[in-house]
């Protein structure tokens, strides 16, 4: 293989336990990565509300899983207990979830083919209105976060409980991006979520923020992209979707520090 990132140090800001994946792309290209979360994941404070919809699973038509962690979170504790009801069908946002879900025996998962977001799942056949309408849908996610398809649902006819089963919370220090920065050490950074943006930008004080405005940070997603030049990023790139779209970005970038 090719080693196009040879010399080059990238920051991986996907949560820890999805961060392993991109990392090691980086690395059988020539990079050096260097994980620093920017979403620090942790179990549920309450644990009922999962409980609760484990419990009645067999009411829902679908269950939509926001992202690995919500499966991590969730899906151990519902094979232990019960396994997973023939009826229910799941949803996924992307392929990696879709193969996590596998992992637990969960198949036939709906999920979007082409961008993995909120809109692409609500884009689905199996979600317009004439196939939700009438049902009760589960959505399992963290904390917070965006409520765009449980409002949709619900417009579109849908009985919708979202059932929070893992938290994300800020780390509370940049130490080592400010310190490979102070070193001229860092030469990018992989961004995979707003939060995790504002989350970095919060941590920063102003010296910190005008590096990081001038430092090429990859995202994969329109929205993250967006965000990032509203904050006043200089060199923001667009990637295609998912790990593989953001090394290939990577890969193929005019790098301008020698």
């Amino acid at each position: 293989m090719t080693q196009p990132l040879r010399g080059r140090t990238i920051m991986v800001t996907r949560p820890r336990a999805q961060a392993a994946t991109l990392a090691g792309l980086i690395a059988e290209r020539g990079g050096k990565p260097v994980i620093f979360p920017l979403i620090e994941i942790s179990p549920a404070a309450d644990p009922g509300p999962l409980q609760t919809a484990i419990a009645c699973l067999e009411r829902y038509s679908l269950a939509i899983f926001i992202s690995p962690n919500a499966i991590d979170f969730s899906l151990p504790l519902i094979v232990a207990e019960r396994g997973w009801p023939s009826g229910l069908r799941a949803v996924a946002i992307g392929p990696s979830s879709v193969t996590r879900l596998a992992s637990y025996g969960v198949e036939q998962t709906l999920a979007p083919v082409e961008r993995f977001d909120s809109e692409s799942v609500l884009g689905l056949p199996e979600l317009q209105r004439a196939a939700v309408a009438g049902q009760r849908v589960l959505i399992l996610r963290g904390n917070g976060g965006r409520e765009l398809l449980a409002e949709t649902l619900r417009e579109r006819g849908s009985e919708v409980d979202c059932v929070s089963c893992y938290l994300r919370s800020a780390p509370d220090s940049a130490l080592p991006l400010k310190t490979l920065w102070d070193s001229g050490q860092l030469d990018a950074l992989t961004i995979s979520s707003s939060e995790g943006l504002r989350n970095l930008v919060d941590l920063l004080d102003p010296p910190a923020r005008a590096q990081l405005h001038t430092t090429p940070v990859f995202v994969p997603h329109q929205r993250i992209a967006d965000l990032a030049q509203a904050l006043g990023l200089q060199q923001v790139v667009l990637t295609e979707p998912a790990d593989a779209g953001i090394v290939a970005a990577l890969s193929n970038h005019a790098w301008r520090r020698a």
